[in-house]
């Protein structure tokens, strides 16, 4: 059997992996994400595409250095208001980011693909329209601190999985 390979150093993303039954590792893409998507932002292509893209580019830069291992690369990106937001860079950041989503929808695209010595077996594109509730900043607050600065890890700081 072909060694699989998860382009991620995410924790969660290999657990999941794992528990469907895969015996995989995992070694990181070494990327700059930000100058791959910025021509596509520039072209205007939406955030589920772009998430595609980045997916595709994690697995092929692993491949490029594991022969015949398929590798599995994955992205996730967030779009609210129009925008490609990134992960937060603060808890102030993170609060106001959560203070904007209350009482609001965004778009979370999560994209995954399987390559094999650069060629691409595999992708697919998956969107949810998520709407939160209206969130009071005394809640808000709260959360971030029983979470602390792990939330930072994730795009819109907030983790469905936890």
């Amino acid at each position: 059997m072909k060694e699989i390979i998860l382009a991620s150093k995410s924790q969660f993303r290999a657990r999941m992996l794992k528990n469907a039954g895969l015996d995989i590792c995992q070694q990181a893409a070494d990327l700059d994400e930000r100058s791959i998507e910025q021509p596509l932002i520039k072209s205007q292509i939406n955030g589920g595409d772009i998430a595609a893209v980045l997916a595709i580019e994690k697995a092929r830069h692993v491949s490029n250095f594991n022969q015949d291992s398929i590798v599995i690369g994955s992205d996730q990106t967030l779009v609210f208001d129009g925008k490609l937001l990134h992960k937060p860079t603060s808890m102030a950041e993170a609060q106001a980011r959560l203070l904007d989503f209350s009482g609001r929808a965004h778009e979370l695209n999560s994209a995954v693909a399987m390559v094999q010595n650069g060629e691409i077996l595999w992708r697919h594109v998956d969107h949810a329209t998520i709407t939160f509730r209206k969130l009071s900043p005394e809640f808000i607050s709260s959360h971030l601190a029983d979470v602390g600065e792990k939330i930072l890890s994730s795009v819109g700081a907030y983790q469905i999985e936890a």
